[in-house]
Order: structure tokens, then sequence, then C-alpha cells
């Protein structure tokens, strides 16, 4: 496969929660039918990408791709990545061109605060929104995306000296990976996505949704307007124990360790009751707070259970230690 030789596919935008730093522990707890059967992989909550990546390039026996997320700004962008790279690299090398011309930290951020309004405020083709959109994520603070209550991109400039803000070869990867397994991309409910499963195949669902806050000042529960809160994890939950019923569906989900953090809250251990639950370490660097950032448990729940690669287990625990 030609985009495998020339250039590693992965995320085209930073992403608060990314699974980049834990595709090993992810990778060693996948059905093992996925390596033998051929499957239709699908993800209700794709984000910035990386586990969907990762899947796309590891596992040949892929025939269908089906990923959803509820901003419209992200799935279009995936759609532009998609259908549109050429035009979509042009409009970021200018924007690029002209931002690091700028030799003023002042003026930068006053270039910032422009694009952010005109993405915010102004009718865009698509193409251009991915491009402010991008040249935002790149920009501003710690990479984050996040919505007011109006909808609007609120977050606010990130001091970067030097940002790499069209990176070409990560585009181009990612649009012949898109374009090879033809990925279908939606933008809704991640219920929808029960729609799409091949009722004749083996289906493999990967759920990465909004994390459930830590504490009660946490307050990062989802990225666009509409709040992701413990209604919707447990709306979460009853879907997924839903797709249980399906015998040719498997799935694998990914969320907060709040047990680990105050023992007494066992919301996931209640509402996943008789599923698989693992702990993994992650890194969380989002944390305005330095030294609130660092190695921390998260859970992976599946509704199967498989034998864990131990040496990749093994590696992972002493790295986090």
């Amino acid at each position: 496969m030609k985009f495998l030789l020339h250039c590693h596919a992965k995320p085209f935008i930073k992403w608060v929660g990314g699974k980049g730093q834990l595709l090993s522990q992810l990778e060693a707890n996948v059905p093992t039918e996925l390596h033998d059967e051929e499957f239709a992989y699908i993800e209700p909550f794709v984000g910035g990408g990386a586990m969907l990546f990762f899947m796309l390039q590891n596992f040949v026996n892929i025939k269908r791709v089906v990923i959803n997320d509820i901003n419209k700004n992200l799935t279009d962008a995936y759609k532009t990545i998609k259908e549109e790279p050429e035009g979509l690299v042009y409009r970021l090398k200018h924007i690029e061109q002209q931002y690091k011309a700028i030799a003023d930290e002042e003026k930068q951020r006053a270039y910032y605060l422009e694009i952010r309004r005109r993405f915010n405020e102004e009718q865009l083709y698509r193409i251009d929104k991915t491009a402010l959109l991008i040249f935002l994520n790149r920009t501003c603070f710690n990479g984050l995306y996040r919505e007011n209550t109006k909808g609007f991109f609120n977050v606010p400039f990130g001091r970067y000296s030097k940002p790499t803000i069209c990176n070409e070869e990560v585009i181009y990867a990612d649009s012949e990976l898109l374009n090879h397994y033809d990925v279908q991309i939606l933008n809704g409910d991640f219920k929808e996505t029960a729609n799409h499963i091949d009722a004749f195949g083996l289906n493999f669902f990967y759920f990465d949704p909004p994390y459930r806050p830590l504490s009660e000042t946490s307050s990062f529960k989802s990225y666009v307007k509409e709040e992701f809160n413990d209604d919707s994890q447990r709306d979460l939950a009853d879907f997924c124990r839903a797709l249980s019923t399906k015998d040719n569906v498997r799935w694998m989900l990914s969320n907060s360790d709040c047990s680990a953090k105050n023992p007494e809250d066992t919301f996931f251990e209640d509402i996943y009751s008789g599923f698989d639950i693992q702990r993994v370490y992650a890194s969380r660097m989002v944390n305005a707070n330095a030294s609130k950032r660092g190695k921390l448990t998260e859970l992976l729940i599946r509704n199967y259970t498989t034998k864990p690669q131990k040496e990749i287990i093994d590696k992972q625990f002493k790295i986090a230690l």
C-alpha cells in the first residue's frame, strides 16, 4: 500500500484526550478476531483520530470504516482532507507565511484574534473554515478546542514561537488513507452509528467520549456547546449494552478512572457492571497547572475478554512509573 511507504498518517489536529500515547495499550486489548477476520471499524467519537489512523495502518482485515463526531467543524475538516487536500495545503501555506512574517507577539495575537473572529462569525466555504480551524488549533492555548454556549470557539492565544501550521506530508498521508478505505464521515449523535453495523460480518466499535471530570472543579466536560454530562454517560452505557445483544459486535471504551481519585466514586463500575474493566496509564497534559499534569490511570471497558499481550502491558507500566 503506497500510503504505508512514504509517510506515516497521524492526527492532523491536536485534540484533548488524544490517544497517541495509549495506542500500544489499546492495541493489546482489541479483540483477537480482528487479526483473523474481516471487520467493519466504527468510531462514534473520532476526535483527533489517533486510534483511527492507527487501526487503518495496522489491521489489514478492515473492510469498511465509519467515523462520527458531533463537532461539525471537525467532521468537515476530515471531509476537506479526504476530498480537497491540495487546496487546503495551499491555504495553510499562505496563512503560515503571513503569520510567521509577524515578528511582534502582540501583533501575532491580534492576527490570531482576527482569524478567530472570522472563524466564528463569517460564512465560509468548508475548505476555508478548515484552514482557519487548523491555524487556530496550532496557535491557541494548549491546542484546545472549546466552544462557549453560543457555539463560538473561544480559546485564547497560545504564544508559540514557531508553530507548524501546514504539515503538508501529514495532510496528504491522511487524505490518501481516508480515500483508500473510503471512510464514511458522519456528523451527529453517537447512537446514529448503530445504523451502519454490518449485519453479516464482524463489527468493532471504539468509543472515546468526552471524559467524566475527576473532580467537581474540573470544568472541561465537552468540546462543543452541548455538555456531555452524567446523563450522557449513562445514555452511552445503555447504547453499549444494546450493542452487546448483537453477537457480531465487539466494543472497547475509554474514560476517566474516577474511583482512583475517589474510591467512593464508582460511577463507571456501576453503569458498566458486568463488562470487562481494566486500567491503563496515560499522560494528561492539558491542565493549566503544570503540577497537576502527569501519569494517571484511565479505564478501558470492553464487552469481551482477551488475554492482553503481557510484554506490551508490562512495558507501559514501567514507563508510567
